[in-house]
């Protein structure tokens, strides 16, 4: 292996320049999803499969997930497959399409959809999330075409669509209709990481969305005893709402953080004078639950608060669920593709890899639930979704080295 990575890994420093620029290509196409106001990744999947095309993919899929919303009425999904010296096994690397809006242009530095590159990094919206290690992917394989190797098994490249809106028109749509996924396969979803590379993402916590709609009764602000104050009332249940760290207080260090959290985030507008009591007032929670505690439990909970809160009060809370998912099972530490990204990780990066759970969702969590074992890495300094994103090339050209070194082990 060592003197055919070597070739490998000189053929993907020359890249450099060329990975650079189908970054500036990819990034000139705003791929965002109908939900955030955009047209879908068509056209970016468009210009991936031209590349893919240009290299000599003989096999690729494409599977378009039907959408009204958007305007070509489809979002598209892309299965690439690059034959080995055995298909025993294959190495799947899923990468995302789709991005995030800007957000506020304001706090931009630069143009989000074209990138600046400057003192080692690309900046612009998509570079590092999910951009880094999509290129990344097509540049691994490209390596091992030009100096015409063989990786040990066959490799196979997802490019899925909607990742950042739910993976309805995405990676769920594949599952249903791609067969092609064994339970000897690795799986690698470069989707999740820290700075120096050496988190191997394995497991999830549960997830809940809370949206509280606090229903009292609107009046003049110097008559307060004609109304019923619901901002007051939603007041009092974001602090009771702090309880429930005590409530479920378990300690799991195999997450980052290690407990589970409740913190409330988004707040609607209520009235627009100040002179107003309201009678409606809507805000969210965040819950990011370890496994060791059913959802149901938690809701039960939090039901009970929102209960002696409209005694409290009397007003009325309604708990609706913007999103509810519980935990998928584990990729266990000792799995295949563990093993083997770990020994990656290791010799590339030369640091010590750390197999974790995290708080955030990833997409790898629709492989776990489908009963496949995956692990989600990335060596990045994790600005997705913030405003002057960038990539280090460094990072984009090192994990390039990682992909290829995973398809070179026996």
């Amino acid at each position: 292996m060592s003197n055919n990575f070597e070739k490998i890994a000189r053929r993907i420093d020359s890249y450099e320049k060329d990975m650079i620029e189908m970054q500036r290509e990819l990034t000139a196409i705003p791929a965002l999803s109908p939900v955030n106001g955009g047209e879908g990744e068509v056209k970016k999947a468009k210009a991936i499969l031209s590349f893919l095309e240009g290299m000599g993919f003989k096999e690729i899929l494409e599977f378009n997930a039907p959408h009204i919303a958007a305007p070509c009425g489809y979002r598209p999904n892309i299965i690439a497959i690059y034959k080995g010296k055995s298909d025993r096994k294959t190495i799947w690397i899923m990468s995302h399409m789709d991005v995030v809006p800007p957000g506020d242009l304001n706090m931009w530095k630069t143009d989000p959809y074209k990138i600046v590159v400057k003192d080692g990094k690309i900046y612009g919206r998509g570079t590092e999330d999910n951009q880094q290690s999509l290129v990344s992917s097509i540049f691994a394989v490209k390596a091992f075409w030009d100096e015409g190797i063989l990786p040990e098994y066959d490799v196979g490249l997802v490019f899925v669509a909607d990742e950042e809106t739910g993976s309805q028109f995405g990676l769920s749509h594949i599952l249903k209709e791609y067969k092609g996924f064994r339970k000897e396969d690795y799986i690698l979803v470069p989707d999740s990481g820290n700075i120096d590379g050496s988190m191997i993402e394995i497991a999830e916590k549960s997830i809940i969305w809370i949206q509280f709609t606090t229903t009292g009764k609107q009046c003049h602000a110097s008559r307060p005893s004609k109304g019923v104050n619901s901002f007051k009332a939603a007041s009092h249940l974001v602090v009771k709402l702090q309880e429930l760290y005590n409530i479920f207080p378990a300690v799991n260090s195999l997450y980052d953080p290690p407990i589970s959290t409740f913190e409330p985030t988004k707040k609607e507008s209520n009235v627009p004078n100040i002179n107003t009591i309201p009678g409606k007032d809507i805000f969210c929670l965040d819950c990011r639950v370890l496994p060791e505690y059913p959802l149901e439990d938690v809701e039960r909970t939090i039901r009970s608060m929102c209960d002696e809160i409209e005694q409290k009060f009397h007003v009325k809370i309604q708990m609706d669920y913007p999103n509810r998912d519980e935990a998928a099972p584990p990729t266990p530490v000792d799995a295949p593709v563990v093993k083997a990204i770990a020994k990656s990780i290791k010799d590339v990066y030369g640091v010590e890899p750390k197999p974790m759970g995290i708080g955030g969702g990833t997409v790898a969590a629709l492989f776990r639930r489908a009963g496949f074992y995956v692990a989600a890495c990335s060596k990045h300094d994790e600005l997705a979704h913030q405003p002057n994103e960038y990539c280090r090339i460094e990072n984009m050209v090192e994990e390039t080295k990682v992909f290829a070194h995973l398809m070179l082990q026996e």
